[in-house]
């Protein structure tokens, strides 16, 4: 049935042509002659014109005039009537010649500027009827279910987005408005739709013209500005989606297809991290990489982007033997050359970290096993001192042993002034990883950043999870702020920082404005298609053991130093007394494998700044 419908619409247009040419040669006779036509020349296209029916028609068929969709004709298409309208008419030229026929040379021109007009005037026609019965849903489309679509940005994004809709049939959408905040487009129209005002017009527009969903289509937008549209949009009860970036429009893949639902990620306020791929080819190609926790979401993250540089072997250890599987089948997948070892080891069993080292000999080393919870380590803190302090100091004391070339350490911006034993026991990682680093000919460098969004644990997968339930969705207090970064930016960081590393740093991600969690739980709520405290109610439950409203990034005493890439900080090394610190370690050793009861107490003697509830 289609292909029916196809052919009787390609048969119709050719119909139409042979009628077209036929007005255009008798009709290019009547205007030169002002209605009064010569008998010679009426006779001479009399005698001629299947000829020029069939010349012309060739050249049509030769311009592709009967395979075109001209539903979706454009420039590009009213260009090509054209030139086929001047190449028939230059054709026609020559057989009048060839023939010895004397026809004046004004009909050639009048003859391809009235069937130009013809010709292309049909087809555009067609065109405009179909649009004009789509918007107003007597064709394609349902009127009644219409979404209806306001496009920020009057761009070429914008443009292309607003096309394709209205090229549409199955797409049952209709662009009613632009809104762009530059002064030379105000009022004007794209896609024969208005700008109706710059971006503090928002609101009122979606409220005025009943808008459904808002397309963001500035993909040159930066992080800030973005997020600023988008905080401006979510006051509005529409849905909002967003064009992801200028790289859309480099690969000709802007469409309606291309947009995405508004991710947490955009509200940060701030671009992605840059990082420059050749510093980090520079020292991971061809290397032995090890990754502690390589499981984890930083550890496994690590791994993926390590694997892309090179390196002459991969080594992954984890005790959590079901993480460790599932990154060894995606890269086995992704990597079929990549010499890969996975280990199940815990980083406390000093033999074994001393024997991998023994065999392996790795140039660079990527601590990334700890634990991480707050509340959890509040509970068992002999635990979060067995595992992150003397797990750090198990492989950092094997990578000075067996000379690796570098150590990062993963740590965290609750190692600073610390209220909970979790983010003590990173501070005296930190510590740990200094101290080496004032001896050792490895480069030993600390990596601190905020909040990993979407990583294991963290608090937007809990809120996304506790939406799919019908709610509650629970803040611990209104007031709570953290620095937060995505998973590819964390490691980007860790990356980076290993190329910058020369022993002793401390480096931070200059990570822009910290977020309210109470915003992030209210807009992940609203992108979900829910209203706050109606449909999905958040509680506040008090904050938790250990938890502060708000975190630091570096200590008063650390200063701050630049680095070539201006997002990376460089807390300067702070002198450490390593045999005060020795014989601490010694003293929490011992205390936390005899289960002590007062490890905080110990804690806090080794790390002043550390702030703890006494129970």
């Amino acid at each position: 049935m289609i292909f029916k419908t196809i052919s009787m619409r390609r048969m119709g247009l050719f119909i139409f042509d042979v009628i077209a040419i036929v007005i255009a040669a008798y009709g290019s006779l009547w205007i030169r002659f002002n209605g009064q036509i010569e008998p010679y020349y009426l006779i001479m296209i009399n005698k001629y014109i299947f000829f020029i029916l069939a010349l012309t028609m060739l050249v049509f068929v030769f311009m592709r005039f009967y395979t075109s969709l001209w539903l979706y004709a454009s420039i590009y298409e009213f260009r090509n009537i054209i030139v086929a309208n001047l190449i028939s008419a230059g054709a026609n030229m020559v057989m009048f010649v060839m023939l010895g026929a004397n026809m004046f040379r004004s009909w050639y021109f009048i003859f391809a500027m009235l069937l130009t007009a013809l010709t292309g005037g049909i087809r555009f026609f067609y065109r405009f009827i179909r649009l004009y019965l789509q918007e107003r849903g007597l064709f394609g489309r349902s009127r009644k279910n219409t979404s209806r679509i306001m496009i920020v940005g009057a761009g070429e994004a914008g443009n292309q987005i607003a096309k394709e809709i209205a090229n549409s049939d199955k797409l049952n959408k209709t662009v009613i408005c632009f809104i762009d905040d530059m002064d030379t487009k105000q009022g004007r129209y794209l896609q024969g739709k208005k700008i109706v005002g710059k971006r503090d017009k928002i609101i009122e527009a979606a409220e005025k013209y009943e808008i459904d969903e808002i397309y963001i289509a500035i993909p040159s937008a930066t992080g800030l500005e973005r997020k600023e549209i988008i905080d401006i949009c979510s006051k509005t009860n529409c849905k909002i989606k967003v064009l992801p970036g200028m790289y859309k429009i480099l690969n000709d893949e802007v469409s309606v297809s291309a947009l995405r639902n508004v991710d947490i990620e955009d509200l940060l306020g701030r671009d992605q991290i840059e990082i420059n791929t050749e510093e980090i080819m520079g020292y991971v190609n061809n290397k032995v990489v090890l990754v502690t926790g390589g499981g984890g979401s930083i550890g496994s993250e690590l791994c993926r982007q390590i694997a892309k540089h090179g390196p002459k072997q991969l080594l992954l250890i984890d005790i959590y033997e079901n993480n460790a599987y599932d990154i060894q089948q995606e890269l086995c997948r992704k990597y079929p050359m990549l010499d890969l070892k996975v280990l199940i080891t815990s980083v406390r069993n000093s033999k074994k970290i001393d024997k991998l080292f023994e065999q392996y000999h790795p140039d660079i080393v990527y601590h990334a096993a700890a634990h991480k919870h707050v509340p959890l380590m509040e509970d068992s803190p002999n635990e979060a001192v067995k595992n992150n302090v003397f797990g750090t100091f198990h492989v950092a004391k094997a990578a000075d042993k067996y000379g690796a070339k570098k150590f990062i350490l993963i740590s965290t911006d609750k190692a600073v002034n610390p209220t909970n034993i979790m983010g003590a026991t990173k501070r005296i990682c930190e510590m740990i990883v200094q101290t080496f680093g004032q001896r050792s000919k490895t480069e030993f460098v600390a990596v601190r950043f905020g909040n990993v969004l979407g990583s294991n644990g963290s608090v937007i997968p809990l809120f996304k999870k506790q939406i799919e339930e019908g709610g509650p969705v629970t803040v611990t207090h209104p007031d709570i702020i953290r620095y937060f970064m995505t998973i590819p930016e964390a490691v980007s960081l860790v990356l980076q920082a290993g190329a910058y590393a020369r022993g002793g740093e401390i480096f931070v991600l200059d990570m822009g404005e910290p977020v309210k969690i109470l915003d992030l739980a209210t807009n992940l709520i609203k992108f979900s298609g829910y209203t706050p405290d109606v449909d999905i109610k958040i509680e506040f439950t008090g904050l938790r053991p250990g938890e502060k409203l708000y975190e630091e990034l570096l200590m008063d005493e650390e200063g701050m130093k630049t680095t070539p890439n201006k997002l990376i900080k460089i807390g300067k090394p702070i002198n450490i007394d390593e045999k005060k610190l020795m014989s601490s370690l010694k003293i929490l050793y011992d205390a936390a494998y005899s289960e002590t009861d007062n490890m905080k107490e110990l804690v806090h003697d080794l790390v002043d700044t550390y702030h703890y509830r006494k129970d």
